[in-house]
């Protein structure tokens, strides 16, 4: 979740899509996207460094979230601009990657910035997946994409 709900949650949401297709876990995986006070559409640069990477999120439109969806989930992700605090006692694993925001970045900063947002969707996956679940790719298969 983040604040706009237009670049890194995007981001973040289409490769842990990703990530539960490959594992197998679309029956164990729901995820839920969403911003504090939602932008009109999703920034065209963010589209684009996806589709380099043959993922598709120009049809995605940027929507709100609310504490209490937040309380029901495992963990939540922020990108380092969270305006909502979660009650510590409702058990949710809250991680703030602390992102910056690739809103009116040129291309080659927002590539940057959607490595890093793979790299920590990845490694959240690998912490509460079981390998034996489903088949995860190696960094060279992930490389090569």
């Amino acid at each position: 979740m983040c604040v706009r709900n237009a670049g890194r949650s995007q981001m973040a949401t289409a490769f842990a899509e990703r990530e539960r297709d490959r594992r197998g876990l679309g029956d164990r995986v729901e995820i839920l996207t969403g911003g504090t006070d939602p932008a009109d559409e999703v920034h065209p640069v963010v589209v684009d460094a996806m589709a380099e990477l043959d993922i598709d999120i120009a049809d995605r439109e940027p929507r709100a979230i609310t504490t209490d969806e937040m309380a029901t989930c495992d963990y939540v992700a922020t990108m380092g601009c969270s305006t909502l605090e979660l009650d510590p006692a409702a058990g949710v694993d809250v991680r703030d990657w602390a992102l910056d925001d690739p809103h009116e970045q040129d291309l080659d900063a927002v590539r940057e910035i959607r490595a890093t947002v793979e790299s920590n969707v990845v490694a959240l996956f690998d912490e509460f997946s079981d390998p034996a679940e489903g088949e995860t790719a190696t960094d060279d298969e992930r490389s090569q994409e």
